[in-house]
């Protein structure tokens, strides 16, 4: 029963939305993928890290003009935020921005959220950006994908 004030909330409303938390997963993988703490993309925000980890967790919602602020800090399109939304979540097929997001020269399948989290691929693709020159960075996309085992 609510109380007088008639502030409680029903389940579903405490629940973070899937599309919120879809936001901050991205936000939280751009942010590891820059080697940058929550604190140091609080200041950047003018936000603690507190409010940081609300957004990433999708506990607090990311106000538009919050998710432009975000898109400037971490050099990312907007758009980065919704790529590679399952189907289930944004109600359609994202497969065409699949890869884009990260870079890479052709989309990338067949991989879920828990390899791009893991320390060994942030590790990777951290030092693949670290490679200032784009041929030599190609080069070195083209011999990893040459050591993988060819496509079924």
């Amino acid at each position: 029963m609510p109380s007088a004030g008639g502030n409680e909330k029903t389940e579903t409303e405490s629940k973070p939305s899937l599309i919120d938390v879809h936001v901050g997963s991205r936000i939280r993988l751009r942010r590891t993928l820059l080697g940058m703490s929550q604190e140091k993309l609080g200041e950047a925000l003018g936000l603690t890290f507190q409010q940081v980890q609300k957004y990433e967790r999708g506990i607090n919602r990311v106000g538009a003009s919050r998710l432009f602020d975000l898109s400037r800090v971490l050099d990312v399109p907007i758009s980065f935020f919704f790529d590679d939304m399952p189907p289930s979540v944004s109600g359609q097929a994202s497969s065409s921005s699949r890869g884009h997001a990260l870079g890479f020269a052709e989309p990338q399948e067949g991989f879920g959220e828990e390899f791009l989290n893991r320390r060994e691929t942030l590790e990777l693709v951290r030092a693949y950006y670290r490679i200032t020159d784009p041929a030599v960075r190609k080069r070195v996309f083209d011999l990893v994908k040459s050591l993988t085992p060819p496509e079924a």
